[in-house]
């Protein structure tokens, strides 16, 4: 059948794979959820040893779960909800779920539990359930046959009444909870308003804002933290918006993708628990001037990736349309998470038609300048949209500069950018607080990728496949060139305590549409070393 990644526009639908220059190409995350499976999980899956995450979840998977996949040493999401597993869940596993490397989701296996002697237990429990309820079973239908002959004597009365009733009941439109709560089909934690009280400490202390409303954090029973985010009944984002993130956060696991831990939608409140990260948003960090060349390299690059997974390893793919700094988040190892996915639309690869909207989704200086033109987009258009704006979120990285100037005219950071490159001046591109740190080649090959990303025409820019692996270049070229460690310690300063505005509007609170002159190129740069 040949290289499943290779060559890369052939690559097979459901697999995401890493592209270094020095090694083969490497499978990294297998999707094969809602895919009709059947039959047990192969052992064989344990050869995929650079795979973080797999997802088999919404399939009719039966058996067990085979304990070769906790010798897998990259694995950090197995995703196997709502299939039909049994027995226990390997020693291996729950080891790896207990020291934190690995994320096992199992929900809706009737048949599967932790342990064996759980499942001893419940299956000693599930006989003398079966003892207890045959009998009163039994009772049940002897009663329900007296009821039936005295209601019969009744049944011309009671046919107008059932009619009446009928009809009523034909009329009723589910309300909004309900569609909500019907809609979701979370295996995640259901909240009260008053459970989000109690693990908020009554709200009391403010980690974020955005268009949504406030985020809080919270602590649950175990102590975990977590970040807790409140619509406020103000807010121009509503039950839509809720529904959209909360349905893509149950089914999309991916190292560089928030995770939701739980919901409430407990009458006029509706929230949405998320993973805690404590160094706060990408904005913070580049305002603050706390960040290397090569942190920023790599979390351009795992950002890079989150989008990838969404693009390529969901089906159908998922396209974020609000991708800028303040919904990139990072923890506190600097790893990048890409979060908020309320703006978030799901499309069909074999739909091309597009669909007209008055209102531009987005955030200006993020938006891309095609779509805001033409208010159509479609399936390739919103993809590239995502690559636009990363291409933004890429200079912010590269320059230190929002992405909308006005010192001392208005313009925007592409074409700012542009201006520095057309008299040579590379060095004046690159944030000076990085204190002239970086290898010139990995610099020039950053710019180069942010520009394709955020050229005029969509057909000119690549998909966020090719953004990821000349990220990965980029990388290697300054690691090749500095050596030593990539974790980057961070500054502790920078978190969620730090306030920053959603800045997502509608299109009537402002544009953010430049005409940006392309007529530079990027030519060849300095020679690789």
């Amino acid at each position: 059948m040949g290289d499943p990644c290779l060559p890369r526009t052939y690559g097979w639908d459901g697999l995401t794979c890493s592209y270094a220059i020095s090694d083969p190409a490497r499978i990294t995350g297998v999707n094969m959820s809602f895919s009709g499976l059947i039959g047990g999980i192969s052992s064989v899956f344990a050869n995929l040893k650079a795979v973080q995450y797999v997802d088999l979840s919404h399939n009719n998977l039966t058996g067990s779960i085979p304990d070769a996949l906790s010798q897998l040493p990259s694995l950090t999401v197995l995703d196997l909800t709502w299939n039909q597993l049994s027995g226990s869940i390997p020693p291996g596993l729950l080891q790896r779920i207990q020291d934190g490397s690995l994320n096992l989701i199992y929900a809706d296996n009737p048949n599967l539990c932790t342990d064996s002697n759980t499942c001893q237990t419940a299956k000693g429990k599930s006989m003398l359930a079966i003892y207890i309820a045959v009998p009163m079973a039994l009772a049940v239908v002897i009663v329900l046959l007296f009821c039936l002959l005295l209601r019969r004597k009744k049944r011309e009365s009671m046919n107008t009444f059932v009619r009446r009733r009928s009809k009523t009941s034909t009329s009723h439109a589910p309300t909004r909870d309900e569609h909500i709560h019907d809609s979701l089909h979370l295996e995640n934690r259901r909240f009260t308003y008053k459970d989000l009280e109690r693990i908020t400490n009554n709200f009391q202390r403010v980690i974020g804002r955005g268009g949504f409303g406030y985020v809080y954090e919270g602590f649950l029973e175990d102590g975990t933290q977590v970040a807790v985010k409140l619509r406020s009944q103000s807010s121009n984002q509503g039950a839509k918006e809720f529904l959209t993130e909360a349905q893509i956060l149950t089914r999309v696991h991916h190292k560089n993708l928030v995770s939701m831990i739980g919901y409430c939608n407990d009458g006029k409140y509706m929230a949405l628990v998320y993973e805690y990260m404590s160094e706060g948003t990408l904005q913070e960090h580049i305002a603050g001037k706390s960040l290397t060349w090569r942190q920023r390299l790599r979390i351009a690059l795992e950002s890079a990736q989150g989008l990838e997974y969404r693009h390529k390893g969901c089906n159908p793919p998922l396209i974020h349309r609000d991708v800028k700094t303040t919904n990139i988040l990072l923890n506190a190892k600097l790893e990048a998470k890409v979060a908020d996915f309320g703006l978030s639309r799901a499309f069909n690869h074999d739909v091309s038609t597009h669909i007209s909207t008055n209102t531009l989704v987005g955030t200006p200086g993020y938006v891309d300048p095609e779509y805001q033109v033409t208010m159509q987009p479609t399936t390739k258009s919103d993809v590239y949209s995502d690559v636009y704006s990363f291409g933004v979120v890429l200079l912010e990285l590269i320059t230190g500069k929002l992405p909308i100037l006005h010192n001392p005219q208005p313009t925007n950071v592409i074409q700012w950018t542009r201006q520095h490159l057309a008299r040579g001046d590379i060095e004046g591109v690159l944030d000076v607080c990085m204190g002239g740190d970086h290898d010139v080649n990995s610099a020039w090959k950053a710019i180069e990728v942010a520009l394709q990303g955020t050229a005029q025409a969509s057909t000119q820019r690549p998909t966020m496949t090719d953004v990821v692996a000349q990220l990965q270049e980029c990388l290697a070229l300054e690691e090749g060139c500095t050596g030593g460690n990539t974790e980057g310690s961070g500054d502790p300063r920078f978190g969620y305590s730090v306030h920053v505005a959603d800045r997502s509007t509608d299109a009537s609170q402002g544009s953010s549409a430049f005409e940006v002159d392309h007529s530079f190129g990027m030519g060849v740069g300095p020679a690789t070393r």
